[in-house]
């Protein structure tokens, strides 16, 4: 009866029973059956011999022996299943489930040994056939093992306490990794946020300082000659009445950016070349245009006027009119070789400005809201094109006269720049521009008709004037501080100079505007910009008549 008592009570163990709790009930176990064989041999006859009573010892020390030994290789295996699983349970739940199909075969091997091969036989036990029938499982626990939905909790958690360490220990790492990385990515983020304002503020406070003059000294460019004082001569020739410009040429004046929205511009150089009998055409194109687009305008022009003359044309471009003339030589020079005998650069930045790099230099501090500024005004103001401005800054320059050679050997050019005034007085200055029409009034005749007609001609303009020069003024005197250059207020002189030609540079005082917008205040003493600009073509022609011998004595012409 002990023996069937201790079996219902370890099958009737739960699953979450401690190891304290197994080793109790083999103590207990081994107790009953002391108890029973006490009882068996004081209850069966005192005749027992002494063989016999010996060999009940043995079979219990030994049934002992084997029980003990499975019980340590079983708690060892259980044991050493849990340590894994402690180790990783979240990610293999299998192991946790060795662990309870170890401790059911545990209690269903003690339940077996003690029942079926310990008890109720009267033969000796052999070690280790108890040991392999304790080891396997039977048909109960192998359809409780298949059909029962494990739980963490069937599972006793002998050493539970293992597995909080280790998630601890595991989330702890994690947060660290976690903090370290996002510390990186915030240090490197913040080190390049550094590093690209430091880049913009540099190139901001840099601005066109290494850009300024590069022409010059780019290797393979030829050099210049110093003209003004031949210029100076012509000028004076000029102002005391030899006009030597031969009518045997078309001149032709191109204007430059944002010529279309001023209405006097050449006008009235153009009106003083006619009355000297001279074919003066001012170019139509649009000056808000990129270079390459009025270059093709141009060549189109030019063509038209040699086979409407017959005559060969002589260009002056001012600003960026002489920047498209170059232009169109150095693209179409094949197609013009016979139909332009010279140019002539007025204030042109043919190496470019650094007003125009300044405002469109890509990595400054806020280059995309000033692009932006730009385009509105340009694009949408004006209805221009931004690549007109985009086409005078340094970099673009440099990759159009790299790709475009200027015809230097085979056509004679001069180029002309000038120095902005500075002086306090200049920003007072007003600058004549335009003229508005006003409704015919009617006014009382004075003299002859022609006179009245005149005069009433005369009383229906008014002029209009802005202060250009004092803009002019204001933008020399900023590039003078920020860069230590000489400047009309737009184009620097050094840019102004193309490589191989005539360079004319007066002493005298002249902002960008001056040559072709009339100021209020003249000096009777000073030449005119339209008398500028014909010793400026005079001197082309005779350097055109040089290179022309030149080339006669060579052969080659």
């Amino acid at each position: 009866m002990g023996d069937v008592y201790i079996e219902n009570e370890i099958s009737e163990m739960p699953l979450a029973v401690s190891t304290f709790q197994l080793y109790d009930c083999a103590l207990l176990q081994i107790i009953c059956t002391f108890s029973a064989y006490n009882d068996t041999v004081w209850n069966t006859s005192l005749l027992f011999d002494s063989l016999e009573f010996y060999s009940s010892m043995d079979d219990i020390f030994s049934r002992l022996l084997t029980l003990a030994s499975y019980i340590s290789r079983r708690f060892i295996q259980f044991i050493e299943d849990l340590a894994v699983r402690d180790a990783d349970r979240y990610s293999d739940d299998l192991l946790v489930i060795s662990a309870g199909q170890h401790l059911r075969s545990l209690r269903q091997g003690i339940c077996k040994s003690f029942s079926e091969g310990c008890s109720s036989s009267s033969k000796p036990c052999n070690p280790e056939t108890c040991e392999r029938r304790a080891s396997e499982p039977t048909e109960d626990t192998r359809s409780e093992i298949v059909e029962t939905n494990f739980n963490y909790t069937d599972v006793p958690f002998i050493f539970e306490g293992l597995t909080l360490p280790l998630h601890g220990l595991q989330f702890a790492w994690r947060l660290a990794i976690s903090c370290w990385r996002s510390s990186v990515v915030y240090v490197r983020c913040a080190h390049l946020r550094i590093c690209s304002l430091a880049s913009r503020v540099q190139k901001t406070l840099q601005g066109s300082s290494h850009d300024i003059g590069w022409l010059p000294h780019t290797p393979g460019m030829p050099g210049v000659e110093d003209g003004t004082a031949r210029f100076l001569e012509l000028l004076a020739g000029i102002r005391n009445g030899e006009h030597t410009l031969p009518s045997s040429f078309v001149y032709l004046l191109i204007p430059g950016l944002f010529s279309n929205h001023g209405p006097l511009y050449f006008v009235g150089t153009k009106k003083f070349f006619s009355k000297m009998g001279l074919a003066c055409h001012i170019a139509k194109i649009h000056s808000e245009a990129s270079v390459e687009h009025n270059a093709l305008e141009l060549k189109q022009y030019i063509e038209e006027l040699y086979w409407g003359s017959g005559k060969r044309v002589m260009l002056l471009g001012h600003s960026k009119g002489g920047v498209d003339a170059a232009a169109a030589l150095s693209i179409y020079w094949c197609d013009l070789k016979d139909k332009v005998a010279g140019l002539a650069l007025v204030q042109s930045p043919y190496g470019g400005t650094p007003l125009a790099s300044d405002i469109l230099r890509e990595g400054q501090i806020a280059d995309k809201e000033t692009r932006r500024i730009m385009e509105l005004l340009i694009c949408k103001l004006i209805k221009g094109d931004i690549r007109a401005l985009e086409d005078l800054t340094y970099e673009k320059r440099k990759e159009f006269i790299m790709k475009h050679k200027l015809p230097y050997e085979q056509i004679p050019l001069v180029s002309f720049h000038s120095e902005a005034s500075i002086a306090p007085d200049v920003l007072a200055t007003m600058t004549h521009i335009a003229h508005a029409e006003l409704p015919w009034l009617p006014l009382p005749n004075f003299g002859t008709q022609e006179e009245s007609d005149e005069i009433v001609q005369a009383g229906r303009q008014l002029p209009v004037v802005i202060p250009l020069s004092a803009a002019m003024a204001v933008t020399a005197l900023h590039l003078q501080l920020r860069y230590g250059e000489k400047s009309d207020g737009l184009v620097m002189c050094r840019d102004a100079q193309v490589p191989g030609s005539v360079v004319v540079a007066p002493d005298r005082k002249l902002d960008h505007a001056w040559m072709v917008y009339s100021t209020r205040k003249k000096n009777p003493s000073d030449a005119n910009a339209s008398e500028m600009c014909e010793a400026i073509l005079t001197l082309l022609v005779e350097l055109g008549k040089l290179k022309v011998g030149c080339f006669q004595g060579n052969g080659s012409y």
